[in-house]
């Protein structure tokens, strides 16, 4: 057994957004890392896309991982809080925290954008991150003598330098590392490790969101590049919660190899 699958071995694993994308893979690097035992809280809103992952990491790995999969919309603050506190009982002492959960709508420039989108950006990729960050703090600060656990926030590059048409998302994504540093520093005292994974350009569904579906849209945005795979991202996630106690990889930006910025890339003709 490798070191990493030593340290999550026993694990409860709580990813957000797992339906898909990164979220998906990241369900997946975790099973395929420590497959004899593990616990992995499957949440997001399509609950048969959920039971079908649980279903693949079964037939792949065998019974040493249990999976939950969990309804939730992470733009509803109470259905965040009801989930957490109605964790069937030995599925509540969650060590990992995957905020992965997040979407972005549309490429209006002010004073154009709907306010529809705001509010969901909002309300998915912050307040919801916030409300479910702080209900599974309750847990892990209860644990050992100071606390003890990781809090692994998704963000991406767009929280790091704004760009054209995506002011709102990149607000969004600025605020989640804001929100990420200040709580590194408010933890300090513990054993709970906050840790934020910045991903560049990644190939998942969510150009096809921003785009309401347009595939044609979503395809030309990676249109003589090759952008990350959500697995690239799983396997830094599963490798940043699987370090020593005492190693915290507190911040990390991923590139595939023909981006320099969020809007510096190199496109083949």
């Amino acid at each position: 057994m490798s070191s990493l699958s030593k340290r999550l071995s026993g694990k409860t694993i709580l990813i957000t957004g797992a339906s898909s994308g990164i979220g998906r893979s990241t369900a997946l690097e975790f099973a395929r890392s420590s497959p004899d035992s593990l616990r992995l809280i499957l949440a997001a809103r399509r609950l048969d896309s959920l039971k079908t992952l649980a279903s693949d990491i079964g037939t792949e790995v065998g019974n040493g991982v249990q999976c939950l999969p969990l309804q939730l919309d992470m733009s509803k603050h109470d259905d965040i809080v009801s989930a957490i506190q109605n964790l069937p009982a030995e599925w509540k002492n969650i060590d990992v925290l995957v905020n992965n959960a997040g979407l972005v709508k549309g490429v209006a420039k002010a004073p154009e954008i709907n306010a529809a989108d705001i509010d969901v950006m909002f309300a998915t990729n912050v307040t919801g991150l916030i409300t479910m960050t702080q209900e599974v703090m309750k847990i892990m600060t209860k644990r050992g003598e100071s606390g003890q656990g990781d809090i692994i926030m998704i963000g991406s590059i767009a929280g790091r330098e704004g760009y054209p048409g995506g002011s709102i998302y990149c607000a969004t994504k600025a605020a989640v590392r804001t929100f990420t540093d200040a709580l590194r520093r408010e933890l300090i005292a513990t054993r709970i490790r906050v840790m934020e994974i910045d991903p560049g350009q990644v190939e998942t569904e969510f150009s096809l969101v921003r785009f309401g579906g347009d595939k044609d849209k979503a395809d030309a945005v990676y249109k003589g590049v090759e952008p990350l795979t959500p697995d690239d991202i799983a396997e830094v996630i599963v490798f940043t919660a699987g370090r020593r106690e005492n190693v915290v990889i507190a911040d990390t930006l991923i590139f595939p190899n023909h981006q320099a910025a969020a809007t510096v890339m190199h496109r083949k003709s």
